[in-house]
């Protein structure tokens, strides 16, 4: 063999092995490609949503409050959406209240943040930035609606990011908007300085109640939530005293 055909058969053994070396690290890298990118692209599954009917309120609503801002008595309501005992009052007391007094223009009534229940950051905090994103949107109290109706308990799941923008999708939100206000965490100032502002008046337990700044007990103790007489007293005696 002369020195040219040598040559030129080392070149071409050289540009096999290249070849090859060149095909397993593509193939190295479409594996490790399909490793990250297809759970990636597996949808979530968010497990069943219970629907609503949305929220007609007969009164005026501004983000998260109700009624008439010049009502003689105001209302202002601590809770976190993780919380049995807000479950409790935000589905059976809660429409009393509004039906006695907010609709009949005596009593402005306003819902804060108090998630406390996830340890500072998850779902309690999660759940109320999505509900704050809705309210963006003019409808927090639909918001408000479904996160209660899809409550399963605490820290189990109720409220994660998949379902908190499933409960979006449900009751119709302009989807892109939510996505990057949520994405963003844009309401955690607010509802930190909610949560500052409920501490300093003595929440929890929640759902921390009162009626012109003064906290509504229960007659039954301290650790039962106030029954609706024990909230109409509250108002009642406050708009005696206004």
């Amino acid at each position: 063999m002369s020195r040219r055909q040598e040559l030129r058969t080392r070149k071409q053994r050289e540009q096999s092995r290249n070849r090859w070396v060149i095909l397993f690290v593509t193939l190295g890298a479409l594996a490790l490609a399909l490793i990250f990118i297809v759970p990636a692209l597996k949808p979530v599954s968010v497990g069943n949503i219970v629907p609503i009917t949305p929220v007609a309120h007969a009164v005026p609503a501004n983000k998260t409050s109700l009624g008439n801002p010049n009502a003689p008595v105001k209302m202002d309501v601590w809770e976190d959406f993780q919380c049995s005992g807000c479950l409790s009052y935000s589905t059976k007391l809660e429409p009393q209240v509004l039906q006695a007094y907010v609709e009949t223009g005596k009593v402005y009534y306003t819902f804060h943040f108090y998630p406390f229940i996830d340890g500072g950051q998850g779902e309690s905090h999660d759940a109320a930035n999505a509900a704050m994103c809705a309210a963006a949107q003019a409808r927090f109290w639909d918001y408000h609606a479904i996160t209660f109706a899809n409550w399963q308990g605490e820290n189990v799941g109720s409220y994660t990011k998949p379902r908190l923008v499933a409960f979006a999708q449900s009751i119709g939100l302009d989807m892109p908007a939510f996505n990057q206000c949520f994405q963003a965490n844009q309401y955690a100032a607010e509802i930190q300085q909610d949560l500052a502002a409920g501490a300093k008046l003595g929440v929890p337990p929640t759902p921390g109640i009162f009626v012109n700044g003064l906290m509504v007990v229960s007659s039954a103790g301290k650790n039962y939530l106030p029954s609706f007489d024990d909230i109409a007293h509250s108002i009642d005696a406050a708009i005696k005293g206004n």
